[in-house]
């Protein structure tokens, strides 16, 4: 890819919450982009890092000791292992950078909110 990503139209083609869409490749990583809405589920990441960079609103990354709060225009990385849970009260826009062997729910298994075929924009 040689044109300019346009994250806002990407963003706006995303209907429901918790469903990440790959916008681009490179490197073995996938660039993703999510809405969230609500609480997602614990889980970790044995092999992989994450990163959640917010284009729009907030949300609360739960950490099993702590909660730190990440806002427009800020991000944060997600240790593999680290147990994590990402709650939004209200509707918030993400773009994730992982490998792509990234699954969303992690090491757990396989459940509701699990996304292994991700729809590519």
């Amino acid at each position: 890819m040689t044109a300019p990503i346009n994250l806002a139209d990407k963003l706006a083609q995303v209907d429901a919450h918790w469903s990440p869409a790959i916008v681009a490749e490179l490197n073995g990583q996938h660039v993703k982009v999510v809405k969230l809405l609500g609480e997602f589920e614990w889980h970790h990441h044995e092999h992989e890092d994450e990163m959640f960079l917010v284009a729009k609103g907030s949300f609360d990354m739960h950490y099993r000791d702590r909660m730190v709060t990440v806002r427009t225009g800020e991000f944060v990385v997600v240790p593999r292992g680290v147990e994590h849970k990402p709650v939004a009260p209200e509707e918030c826009e993400v773009v994730l950078f992982e490998p792509a062997s990234t699954v969303n729910t992690g090491a757990n298994e396989a459940g509701e909110l699990t996304r292994a075929e991700l729809p590519k924009l």
